[in-house]
């Protein structure tokens, strides 16, 4: 999937839903509980938590799918954001490259080489 398809799949996901018609700052919350979720994924990952018992019975791998589904979520959400205030996840990616590429001052062709 591209991310057009993937910010079109969400769209309609959500709205037979009813999910999408949260406003905004609820949708940050969820954002940011997801960014959360990711970072005690990544803790897990790489130093495990020993509070936790039934961590410690996981697999690297499945530790590791944890991981990739949160972070899925953290997807989810900003294309959900996105669509919100009608952007793409497309244009946000190339606004950041070319952000980067002026603080930077460096071309594509310099970071691709």
């Amino acid at each position: 999937m591209n991310l057009d398809e993937v910010q079109e799949w969400e769209k309609k996901f959500y709205g037979k839903r009813g999910w999408e018609d949260l406003p905004p700052y609820i949708r940050i919350g969820f954002l940011l509980e997801e960014v959360g979720e990711v970072s005690r994924a990544v803790r897990t990952y790489e130093i495990g938590r020993d509070h936790h018992p039934e961590e410690g019975r996981l697999t690297k791998e499945e530790i590791r799918e944890n991981l990739a589904e949160e972070m899925g979520d953290v997807l989810s959400n900003l294309a959900i954001l996105a669509n919100l205030y009608h952007l793409k996840l497309e244009d946000l990616v190339n606004a950041h490259r070319d952000k980067l590429y002026k603080r930077f001052n460096c071309t594509e062709e310099e970071v691709l080489k």
